[in-house]
């Protein structure tokens, strides 16, 4: 794991030299100061989607950011959600219409966790692990150190990419550097919410977004090993939580013992019955509707970096699930995680009954081609399989005395599907070649990430556009946690990807429109 370490800490290395990123590098070295000034002040306004003042006072400084800089700004309202911030500036004689999608909200914040105040945004000469000491902002003339850190909430997730971007276009306009795509901004205000109201934004101001050609959504980490990462889709969520009934009340264990049907026993035999010891679900059915991946996506797949031995001893396990696959081979297929396990009590409060109850819950993970609903469908089928009889409210006297192995299934209602879109989409495609050239053979491609994400639904498979996810912060940036930071190596690397993606070759024929 200090190998990994180290690797995290250092910049990527193999970056071409174009003009482009002379230019932003040239910009760093001369604006650094204002640009961690810029970004502290954005950092210092609380951002957590439910408080709504602040959320608008987020919202007002970015558009005010980007007007300045010639883009036609305009904040879209959703009864009831943070307001969307959309942006827009047309290129002359640019044939492809690129949109950068961010957040701009972030997770609640216990500030008593925190070793400096979450939203008053403090640098370090290092990371916290590595004896980082706080610093003051640097000032005109400065030398900025890339393995300084700047701790606050949202420095990384995922306020960096929006500072990277503002960056950008100032290298690029200062150096007369045109823009080789037309530009438009949409910047998320409840992501971390789950985007409950995304789609009502892109079907309510539909005609503000139908010219798009790809999408460039900034948000999460890079690789493990420091690498720069894209990443394809995400996996969708769903879950169930199943009680089962034992008698209508607590039992002295001595007195009902080997008598009294024990829910935790009982519940656990279940459960087993639904995996193997290698993690393979045994639920009928649970991998049939796996949308298989490409060739093209196979070849991406075997030429990510070989990292599982560092993932393991990080982890502390001998073994995972799977039989020999790698981490990124597992996210392709649907999981089946007990989230949670509960009957009775443990350790100190342990007492001699056999508990009425026992309940765990079950989430699942999903790849594309699974259905939330069916896939739900499927662990009910095997549960009754099983010689279960399903309850969806407490049963009554009489459904207890009428069958003996009793379950309560609450379905999840809040779920929702994997997107990806393929690695090899026409769209997609210059992305992928622009950034290679800046950033050579370290770019690692990832079909889907492991997490969920319903801005990317909303993108690939609710209005159907191309897309893909790019990453800037340092992996080891405690995103959602205490303590948050960014690596300024980082936030340097996504001013110059910015850059690239800003001047990406224009396509040799216009792009298709969907």
């Amino acid at each position: 794991m200090k190998k990994l370490l180290l690797l995290l800490i250092i910049p990527c290395i193999g970056y071409s030299q174009n003009k482009v990123v002379d230019a932003t590098r040239n910009w760093k070295e001369k604006e650094g100061y204002n640009i961690l000034a810029s970004f502290a002040e954005l950092l210092s306004i609380p951002n957590h989607g439910s408080d709504a003042v602040n959320i608008r006072r987020n919202a007002k400084l970015i558009g005010e950011n980007f007007t300045n800089r010639g883009f036609k700004m305009q904040l879209l309202e959703v009864e009831g959600a943070p307001p969307a911030i959309y942006g827009e500036l047309k290129t002359p004689n640019a044939h492809r219409t690129v949109c950068f999608y961010v957040h701009y909200d972030g997770q609640p914040v216990d500030p008593s966790r925190w070793v400096n105040p979450p939203f008053e945004p403090t640098l370090y000469s290092n990371a916290l692990f590595n004896n980082g000491k706080p610093i003051p902002m640097p000032k005109a003339g400065d030398k900025i150190n890339e393995n300084w850190r700047l701790y606050g909430r949202s420095t990384s997730d995922d306020k960096a990419p929006i500072i990277a971007l503002l960056a950008a276009i100032d290298a690029l306009q200062n150096s007369e550097i045109a823009f080789t795509s037309n530009i438009k901004l949409f910047f998320d205000g409840e992501e971390e919410m789950g985007s409950p109201h995304v789609m009502d934004y892109l079907t309510n101001f539909n005609s503000l977004f139908e010219d798009i050609d790809v999408w460039l959504m900034v948000d999460g980490p890079v690789f493990l090993t420091g690498q720069p990462v894209l990443n394809f889709g995400s996996r969708g969520i769903t879950g169930m939580e199943l009680t089962v009934y034992g008698a209508t009340r607590p039992l002295h264990s001595g007195h009902y013992g080997n008598y009294a049907p024990v829910p935790g026993q009982m519940l656990a035999a279940l459960l087993a019955t639904m995996k193997d010891e290698k993690g393979k679900v045994l639920i009928e059915g649970y991998y049939d509707t796996v949308e298989p991946i490409s060739d093209f996506e196979r070849e991406q797949i075997n030429k990510i970096p070989k990292i599982d031995e560092q993932i393991r001893t990080d982890l502390g396990i001998a073994q995972p699930e799977g039989d020999g696959e790698n981490l990124y081979e597992r996210l392709l297929l649907p999981s089946l995680t007990i989230r949670g396990l509960s009957s009775g009590n443990v350790g100190a409060l342990a007492r001699n009954v056999i508990p009425n109850i026992a309940v765990a819950t079950l989430g699942m993970r999903l790849v594309k081609g699974n259905d939330p609903e069916q896939m739900m469908n499927l662990v009910e089928a095997h549960i009754k399989k099983q010689g279960w009889h399903i309850v969806y409210d407490e049963p009554d006297m009489e459904t207890r005395m009428n069958y003996p192995r009793i379950i309560k299934v609450e379905r999840e209602k809040d779920g929702g599907p994997a997107s990806k879109i393929s690695m090899n989409h026409p769209a997609v495609l210059p992305v992928i070649e622009s950034i290679k050239s800046f950033t050579g053979d370290n770019l690692v491609l990832i079909p889907s990430s492991g997490g969920s994400n319903n801005a990317k639904v909303a993108v690939l498979d609710g209005i159907k556009m191309p897309g893909v996810s790019i990453s800037i912060a340092n992996h080891d940036n405690n995103q959602h946690a205490e303590n948050e930071n960014i690596r300024i190596g980082n936030l340097w690397f996504g001013i110059d990807l910015m850059g690239v993606l800003l001047t990406m070759p224009e396509p040799k024929t216009e792009l298709k429109k969907k």
